[in-house]
Order: C-alpha cells, then structure tokens, then sequence
C-alpha cells in the first residue's frame, strides 16, 4: 500500500514538473529591450560635426536608414543562399566511425532440418569488441540535375533582392531630396515667419485703432484687415507644411528624433533646367531599367526553369555509391575492402502530378505576363506624369522667381514713397509681408522643382547610387554621390549616365 501512495505521489509530482506557466514580459526586460534599441539606433554612426549638405544627408540615408539596413540584409542573406545552394551540387562524402561490444560472445549453432539433430558445436564469428569506420562517397545523378537548378533559381532570387534594394535606394534619394529642400526652406524662412507674424500683428493692432478711433471711412481698414488675415492664414499653412520636413530628414538618415542637427543653406540652384524632354528616350529607360520590371523577368526566369525541373522529375533516379570500410574484426578474411554500388529507383507516382505541376507553372507565367503589362502601363504613365510635374514645377519656379522680383521692385518704389511722405506706413507694411510672402513662395517653390526633379529620375529608373563597399567612409560615400549627380544637372533625363548592370554595385 506505502509502495503504490509513493508510485502515485511520485506520478503526480512528474506531471506537476512538466506543466508551463506562461510567465509575462517583466517591466524590467520592456526597459532593457527599449534601451538596447535606441543604443542600436545610433551604433556606429559617424557623429554630426558641421551642418548636414544634400550629399551628407543622402548618404546617412544610404548608410544608416533602417529600411535600406532591411533590404541590405535580405540581399546579404540572398546571397548566402545562392552559397549555400552550390554546395548541394557536390556529391556527399560520409565519415562514419563506431564501436560495438558486448560481455560475451556473439555465437550460434546449426540444426538438421531433417532430423533436428546438432550439427556444429556452438561457435562465434564476432570478437566481443569491434570498431568499424568507412568513408563512402554517393552521388545521385538525378539529385544533381535538380541542384543545379535550383541553385540557377536562387541566383535570380539574389539578383531579384539586389533589385528591390537598388528600389529602396532610389525612393530613398527621392524621399531625401524632397526632405532636404523642405528643411532648407524651412530654417530659412524661419526668421522671416517671425518678423512676418510681428508685422502682421502690428499692422492689425493699427487697423483696429484706426476703426476704433474712426480715423478713417471703416471700410478701408476693415479690408486692408481682411487682407493681413488672408496673408497671415497662409503663411501658416506654409509654416504647418514646412514644420515637419526636419523630423522626417533624420528620420531617413537614420536618427531619432530629438537629434539636433543643423542643414547647410545653399544658394538656390539654377542649373536643374531640362528644356527637351524626349518622351520615347524617357519610355525606352524606364522600361529597361525600372527594378520593379526587372524583378519580373527574373521571376519570369525562375518560373521556366521550374519547368525544367518539373520535366527532370520524370526520369528515374541513379545513384551511384564508392567508398572504403575497415572493420577489425579478426574472424573476417579481409579487414579492409572496397565497396561500389549502384541503384536505380522511379517513383511512378510522378507521372500522374507532373501534369497538375505544368498547370501550375502555366498559370503562374500567365499570372507574370499580365502584371508585367499592367506594371508595363503604370510605369510609362509615372514617367509622363513625371515629366509633366517637372515642367509644372520649373514653370510656378519661373512665376515664383519674376513674383518675387516685382514685388522687391515694388518694395524699393514704396519706400521711396514713403520717405517723402507720399504713402502710409500701412501701405509700406503691406508691401514689406508681401515681400516675404513672395520669398516663402520663391523657396517653396524651389522645393518643389527638387522634389519633381527626383521624382522623374526615380520614375525613369536611374541609378542614383555609385559603386561603394561597407569600408567606405561616410565623407567618401557623399564624395561619390556628389560625382555622380553634379556633372547631369542640366542634362536631359534621357541621356542620363548607364545604369551598372553588375548587380553588386547598388547601394551600401
């Protein structure tokens, strides 16, 4: 009786032990894992010295932005891949090496199966202790045949990664041009959205005091009134749209937020002038060099050779064997020998999936035939409206630059007014926020002829990031960048320079 109460105790402790509690995510480990992540943020980031230029500020995002970390790892791993997917081709070499012993010895005897008498005494053929050890080589022919493709197969797997990281490079550039001007326009207009709103208040407080000592017919400082306020509403819509350009600029380049940094104020550029714009040149480049029609045509490539590999699976396999063996057992004659073999063997099986497969592989070419012509139209549709954008965007800086040149003109004539008491301070002041106004106008505009300019360069396809390694500095990096991009300012999109067809060659 004491012994089954142990037996049972003994059983109920087991299943006690092998029951999971599910034991939640401490506060402490949220705090560890939080600050571990905001260490990885800025690990092995060169630290901010000197105002951030368009290059330095492009090759940060190439650097250190965490999508490109993303598609950069996924292509490294692509590439392990395709490693790895070579060394199935090689034929497979196995060692083996063992032990067997026993504390008496393996014996036997023999019967008659006529009358059952004993015909040998007891005896043994097997030492008690006995190693053995061999090293064959196998190589089975049908195996090769279907590792070679499928190593094809994953070399266009590698190159389709590379694709989606030069993708994630070019948007990036785009997104990084935009941000930048943004943020330069930004911190430029910044003291002049000051000075603006004080004018603007104080040109509002005298209205007020001219209705309000009814100096004035009331109709005329009303609307002057109105105007101020039209004026000051749509500055601060500008201010609202600009605010947040330098936030998303370091989030790109990989910074958190909070990180105080400074852009560099350039002089507005005048040389991105692209006045023949061909359509067919535009058409002809993107369709040959857009990564999303690239990455269909190698997955068009990896879907025929599934094909093939579908076909190979029809043949029987042969499997070819060789190797050495030892065994030092003293009853054997020959303790070493050689030993060669092959097998034959077919699943017949096979032949009945084999037409279930070719369905599949035809409707999954049929399936990348209709989404390269649809992606086809999307893209020849983003380059017009691209090109279109760009020549909008040039025309409004063109309206924006003579704007703001007739109003400082004004300005100048005002003033001269003014001095000899021939208008009012009103009519200055409103003339002076016209003046910024048309400054904020002249930037914002600025900032947008940049954002078409890369968005039609993205649209096209072109390649937007030089040849670099992981050892490259980041000064290096902005170097070769600015290389690139300096001497095709101007030129027409169409006769941009040749994209590296050497897949290894796209962004760090």
């Amino acid at each position: 009786m004491v012994y089954r109460v142990w037996c049972l105790a003994g059983m109920i402790g087991l299943m006690t032990g092998c029951m999971v509690t599910p034991n939640p995510v401490t506060k402490e480990d949220i705090q560890g894992r939080v600050s571990q992540d905001l260490r990885a943020m800025l690990q092995d980031q060169e630290p901010i010295e000197k105002p951030i230029d368009f290059y330095e500020a492009t090759a940060r995002a190439l650097r250190y932005n965490l999508d490109a970390k993303v598609k950069a790892m996924q292509a490294a791993l692509a590439h392990q891949q395709l490693n790895v997917a070579h060394y199935t081709l090689l034929p497979q070499v196995a060692v083996n090496a063992g032990f067997d012993g026993r504390n008496s010895f393996s014996g036997g005897g023999a019967q008659s199966l006529l009358d059952g008498r004993p015909i040998l005494e007891p005896f043994t053929s097997m030492d008690k202790n006995v190693f053995s050890g061999n090293l064959s080589l196998s190589w089975d022919v049908l195996d090769f045949g279907l590792s070679y493709i499928r190593a094809k197969q994953a070399g266009d797997n590698m190159l389709i990664a590379e694709e989606e990281r030069r993708r994630i490079a070019v948007r990036l550039l785009q997104d990084v041009r935009s941000a930048y001007w943004r943020a330069v326009s930004a911190e430029r207009l910044l003291p002049q959205v000051r000075e603006l709103d004080r004018m603007v208040d104080k040109a509002l407080s005298q209205s007020q005091a001219i209705v309000d000592r009814k100096l004035q017919a009331p109709l005329t400082p009303l609307t002057y009134r109105r105007d101020m306020l039209n004026i000051q509403r749509e500055v601060q819509k500008l201010l609202r749209e600009l605010s947040t350009a330098k936030i998303q600029l370091a989030a790109l380049m990989g910074l958190p937020p909070g990180v105080s940094f400074d852009v560099k104020q350039p002089s507005r550029p005048t040389t991105l002038s692209l006045d023949k714009l061909d359509a067919d040149s535009l058409e002809q480049q993107a369709l040959m060099f857009r990564p999303e029609l690239r990455t269909i045509d190698y997955q068009k490539r990896i879907n025929a050779k599934e094909a093939k590999a579908t076909l190979l699976e029809l043949f029987p396999s042969m499997k070819l064997q060789f190797g050495g063996y030892y065994n030092s057992n003293s009853f054997f004659l020959y303790q070493n020998w050689l030993n060669y073999a092959a097998q034959v063997s077919w699943n017949l099986m096979g032949v009945f999936r084999v037409p279930a497969k070719y369905k599949a592989i035809e409707a999954q070419r049929a399936v990348l035939d209709a989404q390269s012509l649809a992606l086809t139209m999307t893209v020849l549709t983003e380059v017009h409206v691209g090109a279109a954008q760009f020549l909008l965007a040039q025309d409004e800086l063109g309206n924006a630059r003579t704007y703001q040149e007739t109003q400082q003109s004004i300005v100048e004539h005002t003033h001269s007014l003014w001095i000899t008491n021939s208008t009012s301070d009103l009519v200055l002041l409103r003339e002076k926020v016209n003046q910024i106004l048309a400054e904020v106008r002249l930037d914002v505009a600025q900032a947008g002829v940049e954002t078409a300019y890369a968005t039609l360069r993205s649209a096209i396809g072109e390649e937007a990031v030089p040849p670099s390694g992981p050892e490259q500095t980041l000064a290096g990096l902005a170097d070769s960048l600015r290389q690139l991009w300096e001497p095709v300012l101007g030129s027409v999109p169409g006769s941009f320079p040749e994209r590296h067809n050497d897949a290894t060659t796209v962004a760090p």
